[in-house]
């Protein structure tokens, strides 16, 4: 009684035993005081009685007596007046009689409305309410769902953890996960005991019906159901639960992502309705499964798609090239070890940017699975068909030779043959294909050489006329060639970075009269030991990775310096040819590069020739005549070289004007010994003195054969004989003149 805190209560259930005991008390001691006056009541009404008899019998009595008449009236007045006091004192009894027994009626229906209204608060306090150890043992399965790599790909093992925990808060017996997906039901079903073959198959039926039923799918759905125990030791075998049960579900919303939809619940056999609290937490408990579940099962497809994706193309569904590698390498470890051959396809769909730029990139997404099949049509268990890259497939064939990859190379030219596809326009095309072949270890022995030896035969396949095979005869010479092609690429940019690319001349002599008429310019790089190697040596390099552009201007610049130095010494002109790579035709500003140099050099532009191969010139006469009509404008003048060796070279002299043509050097190093070689320089020179063109003789190695060009008419001549290219721009030794 002394403790201040000892009545306070301490949950639901203690306020409401704590309240009805006090209205107890209350009603208690209502009915004691209702009790009480009735008995007051009672007591007064029958004094009230006695003593109105009492007043009757005394007025009769008096009037017996033998009194006065006076007297008798007096004593008849007295009893009439009491009488009638007592009369109106039953009246006011009756009245406050009644006025209690109102009150204590409205007194006790208070009480009553008040004791109701407390038993409806309780019961909404019970519905909103949830005890703290149920609140603490939900927190504890919450606590375990963390989602992780791990559990998502293995969401079944996890969903067990959950269920385990789940059970401590609420005594459940099957747990299930429905879902909607590839045409089919998918069941889930988990145990929380042990139950025999009859009550699954009950469990079973049902909730595959009933599922159907809620997620609207036809009657004759196919089923996919797993079923699982679930450890827990306070799970008991009872087959009989399972027959009547009530359910809990919860629907997972459909992903437009993962077109996903399911429903997720638990299954409970009870004799009494769940508590409003046991409700809250197993709804909530189900709504943070559906994120787990949905999300795992979401996250599992997209993963399973991302590593299918990895390692497939999805257009065609071949494995890809990162797919090709691995197995590729593996495959030469395991030939290697157990001494097998095997044989590498490379199939290149023959002119594809025609399909697609006529008929539109969705025919030729139709043309490359067509392929695509037909491969996987024409390989064996155990090879390996793969798209490596836009029309580019790759094959694996395994311990097969050289001879059996052929037979197979065949048969995949002769099947898509057979095919025709309709383009847009109604009409049908056919499509050929070029396949490269190397075999391992025959043609090559590592990964690298294997590739590049397969791509050898691929362009092999090309320059043969397409729609065939090309194999590779020697793969180490291609693949060193291409392999110091790549080397000098790199020595020639470092060279350029470290200013170590100069230019040599060499004198263009006057044939007549053997005075210096200008210089060539010639390009040299200077090792890093002091070697100088010419840049000739690099010539398909330097075409090959486009390393023409930085050359040329390395070359230009240094020239037209070396041109300033003699003009200021010697102080009369002297013409520069200057050789130019065949990307300059195509307009990248070279020319416009020169014109700035000579404005800040002061040198006249007309001192400069240039000069480009005819092979070259001719290849891309649109472009060329662009740039001849461009070169005149600034006031350059122009030389073609290596004149005549083209197939139509006097075609290209009426379709193109030239200030200077070089004759070949291959037909002037030969005119005293071949007479057709003679008959052709002698007519060239005549042809252009006709037609107002001056020519320049190269290759000149004697006097014999400066002699004969001076026979002929040639204008200018150049070679060993007159004068090695040097690094500076000296004149010559004056040539004996006739």
């Amino acid at each position: 009684m002394n403790d201040p805190h000892a009545l306070i209560p301490v949950g639901p259930n203690e306020i409401r035993q704590l309240v009805l005991e006090r209205f107890a008390g209350v009603f208690e001691a209502q009915t004691r005081n209702h009790l009480f006056a009735r008995s007051i009541t009672e007591l007064v009404d029958s004094f009230h009685a006695e003593l109105m008899e009492g007043l009757q019998a005394s007025s009769g009595a008096i009037m017996n007596l033998a009194l006065p008449a006076a007297e008798k009236v007096l004593a008849a007045e007295s009893i009439s007046r009491l009488a009638s006091r007592c009369k109106r004192l039953e009246t006011t009894l009756a009245l406050l009689r009644s006025q209690w027994h109102r009150q204590h009626d409205c007194a006790g229906q208070g009480l009553q409305e008040i004791l109701l209204e407390f038993n409806r608060m309780a019961h909404t306090l019970d519905g909103t309410l949830i005890e703290r150890d149920l609140l603490e043992r939900q927190s504890r399965v919450l606590e375990t769902i963390v989602l992780s790599h791990e559990k998502v790909t293995h969401w079944k093992t996890f969903v067990q953890e959950i269920l385990s925990g789940f059970r401590a808060v609420f005594p459940f017996d099957v747990f299930f996960i429905a879902f909607a997906e590839d045409n089919e039901l998918q069941l889930h079903i988990y145990y929380l005991g042990h139950y025999d073959d009859e009550a699954r198959y009950g469990a079973r039926t049902r909730l595959a019906r009933e599922m159907i039923v809620h997620l609207n799918l036809p009657a004759d759905t196919p089923l996919n159901i797993e079923e699982f125990n679930v450890k827990h030791r306070e799970a008991q075998a009872d087959s009989a639960s399972l027959e009547q049960v009530r359910m809990i579900t919860v629907p997972v919303p459909s992903l437009d992502t993962s077109n996903l939809a399911g429903m997720l619940g638990v299954a409970y056999a009870s004799a009494e309705d769940i508590s409003p609290q046991e409700s809250s937490v197993i709804h909530s408990i189900l709504a943070v499964m559906v994120m787990v579940v949905g999300s795992s099962k979401a996250l599992g497809r997209t993963l399973s798609e991302l590593e299918y994706y990895s390692s497939h193309d999805p257009l065609t569904g071949l494995y890809n090239r990162r797919y090709f590698n691995s197995i590729l390498e593996y495959e030469i470890g395991r030939s290697t070890r157990h001494n097998h051959e095997f044989a590498i396809l490379i199939i290149d769909l023959d002119d594809f940017k025609d399909i697609n730029d006529t008929y539109g990139h969705p025919c030729g997404d139709r043309v490359l699975q067509q392929v695509a099949d037909t491969l996987r049509a024409c390989v064996r268990q155990g090879d390996l068909a793969t798209r490596i890259g836009g029309d580019e497939f790759a094959m694996i064939l395994v311990e097969t030779n050289a001879e059996g990859g052929l037979v197979v190379a065949e048969k995949i030219l002769d099947e898509l043959r057979k095919f025709s596809f309709e383009g847009g326009d109604g009409k049908r095309f056919h499509v050929t294909t070029s396949i490269g072949m190397a075999v391992f270890p025959g043609d090559a022995q590592t990964l690298t050489d294997l590739m590049a030896g397969v791509d050898i035969g691929l362009y092999r396949a090309k320059e043969l006329g397409k729609d065939g095979v090309g194999t590779v005869a020697s793969v180490k010479d291609r693949v060193k060639r291409s392999r110091d092609n790549r080397d000098y690429a790199e020595h020639l940019r470092s060279a350029l970075a470290e200013e170590r690319v100069i230019p040599y001349y060499q004198a263009i002599l006057h044939c007549q009269s053997g005075e210096l008429f200008a210089f060539e310019t010639l390009a040299r790089i200077i090792e890093p030991n002091g070697e100088i190697i010419s840049a000739g040596a690099f010539i398909e390099t330097i075409e090959k990775y486009g390393l023409g552009r930085e050359l040329d201007r390395a070359v230009i610049r240094q020239a037209l310096q070396a041109v300033r130095v003699r003009l200021d010494q010697v102080q009369r002109p002297t013409r520069l040819f200057i050789n130019l790579s065949a990307q300059e035709i195509q307009g990248r500003g070279i020319l416009g590069f020169a014109e700035q140099v000579c404005t800040e050099l002061e040198i006249p532009p007309d001192h400069i020739v240039f000069e480009i191969l005819e092979r070259d010139a001719i290849s891309d006469m649109t472009h060329m005549r662009k740039f001849l009509t461009n070169l005149r404008r600034k006031g350059f003048l122009f030389a073609l070289d290596d004149f005549g060796s083209g197939y139509n070279s006097f075609h290209y002299l009426r379709e193109l004007s030239f200030n200077y043509v070089k004759i070949d050097g291959a037909f002037v190093k030969n005119i005293l010994k071949s007479k057709i070689d003679f008959a052709l320089v002698r007519n060239l020179s005549r042809l252009c003195q006709d037609i107002g063109i001056l020519t320049v003789a190269e290759y000149v190695e004697s006097e014999e054969i400066l002699q004969a060009l001076r026979g002929m008419g040639i204008d200018y001549v150049q070679g060993f004989y007159l004068g090695t290219p040097g690094p500076r721009l000296s004149d010559p030794p004056l040539l004996r003149t006739p």
